[in-house]
């Protein structure tokens, strides 16, 4: 049995999305990535990879934030939306 819930979204709807990227993300960079919660992977120190967490206005956006970490040289693992906004 599949426990994966189903979310129903629109192009131009709010939505809270959790991001996986390989290597480490300075929170500098939270102007440029929409205000996300930045965080190592596992939640510990010297982690490989890097998890942004927040609200995101639109598929335009999240688009920009994905156009953000490929020019950062910033390999994407996952994309995964948490619920509508």
């Amino acid at each position: 049995m599949n426990d994966t819930a189903v979310i129903n979204l629109e192009m131009t709807e709010p939505a809270v999305y959790k991001i996986r990227i390989q290597g480490r993300l300075n929170e500098k960079w939270a102007d440029r990535i929409e205000g996300m919660n930045v965080t190592s992977g596992d939640g510990m120190p010297g982690s490989e990879d890097s998890i942004l967490v927040g609200r995101i206005r639109d598929q335009a956006a999240l688009s920009g934030i994905l156009n953000t970490l490929y020019e950062l040289h910033m390999p994407v693992l996952s994309v995964e939306c948490l619920d509508k906004g």
